[in-house]
């Protein structure tokens, strides 16, 4: 199971953001921004690197490990960007076999990132999907 959280910002300036060699699309700048956030908490995170649907994270911390994705929805050039920020609980080919070690409905890291988005008054129109 895979939690989405998808937002609108004027927050993130794009123009900045390194190329991604893949896909040109962009999440470069939510990633280093959560990434800073993340700092506060008891996760920790890579540099973000680049995938054919956009950028991603990997996160550690409270027994488990986390790929955190984020990609924006930027083909038109308007101040206002739409995005999209997946989060996958990393799960051995035994917790996979067995059934354990799934993504929780209240998943401790997603709840931090959600409460991060949610806090920033430049972010707008959050929704969230646990069931993605």
């Amino acid at each position: 199971m895979v939690h989405v959280i998808s937002f609108r910002t004027t927050r993130f300036d794009l123009s900045k953001e390194t190329p991604n060699p893949i896909n040109p699309i962009a999440g470069e700048s939510f990633l280093k921004w959560l990434r800073e956030e993340l700092e506060k908490t008891q996760y920790t995170s890579t540099e973000p690197d680049t995938e054919d649907w956009g950028w991603y994270i990997t996160v550690d911390g409270s027994d488990a490990s986390y790929l955190v994705g984020a990609s924006a929805d930027a083909e038109e050039p308007t101040p206002i960007v739409d995005w999209i920020v997946q989060v996958h609980r990393y799960r051995s080919l035994k917790d996979k076999l067995f059934g354990r070690n799934k993504m929780a409905l209240e998943d401790p890291l997603f709840s931090i990132i959600e409460s991060i988005v949610r806090s920033d008054n430049r972010i707008e129109g959050v929704e969230i999907d646990k069931n993605a």
